[in-house]
């Protein structure tokens, strides 16, 4: 189980959301929470006096204090693709991060900051663009491969705490390979939880997990692509 929430803000407002979603996952698990900010030379926000880092560290005190949720705040200089991942490589951490304002040239140049940091970043990360709470359901990917099982570990203890029921969901990709095993996962999208396929197993044992700390939990199958929406 993760030991603390690593939330990060540079002092755009899009960041927002990541304080306000990791705050009260925070404060629902009983986890103690580190707001890191960035210092970044190229913000355009930035005032010789006056750093929006500095707003959003005000509110975000406020919101930790009205959650009882226990602190600490960290500031470094850098860019965040930099010093996040030093940061949230040292401990058992699941990092919190939203939109860092990038410009659309340099997200083009260089990529999407977020996928600079899932490369990096050993442990968990929540990206949250939008703070969507109460936090109600839960949905989880599985496909049989061990990194699943964190996530599904991780959703569950999310869960626990907010009493949010879990859906748990596979997604059947498209394949131009006829062989068996696959053609018995095509066979089965209604009942793919009760074969013995290896999709089948994963989807019943994390049914099973789910189950076993007490939540709601269900099964969906779907085919396609998995960055659609199902």
């Amino acid at each position: 189980m993760a030991t603390e929430f690593l939330i990060v803000t540079n002092g755009f407002r899009g960041t927002w959301p990541a304080v306000e979603f990791g705050a009260a996952l925070a404060g629902a698990m009983k986890i103690k929470c580190t707001l890191l900010g960035a210092i970044e030379s190229f913000d355009s926000e930035t005032t010789d006096d006056h750093h929006p880092l500095e707003d959003v560290f005000a509110q975000a005190v406020e919101l930790f204090q009205k959650l009882g949720v226990e602190y600490a705040l960290d500031v470094r200089n850098g860019p965040a693709e930099k010093i996040v991942p030093e940061f949230a490589n040292q401990d058992d951490l699941i990092t919190v991060i939203g939109p860092l304002g990038r410009p659309a040239f340099r997200r083009w140049l260089t990529g999407r900051s977020i996928r600079l940091l899932m490369e990096q970043i050993r442990n968990p990360i929540l990206y949250v663009p939008e703070a969507n709470l109460p936090v109600t359901k839960i949905l989880v990917t599985v496909g049989g491969l061990g990194y699943a099982k964190d996530a599904e570990s991780i959703a569950v203890q999310i869960a626990r705490a907010v009493a949010a029921e879990v859906t748990i969901l596979y997604v059947i990709p498209p394949t131009d390979l006829d062989y068996p095993s696959a053609r018995n996962v095509q066979k089965h999208v209604e009942n793919l939880a009760e074969t013995d396929t290896l999709p089948g197993r994963s989807l019943r044992n994390a049914l099973e997990i789910a189950r076993g700390a007490g939540l709601k939990a269900s099964i969906k199958v779907r085919q396609g692509i998995l960055s659609k929406r199902s």
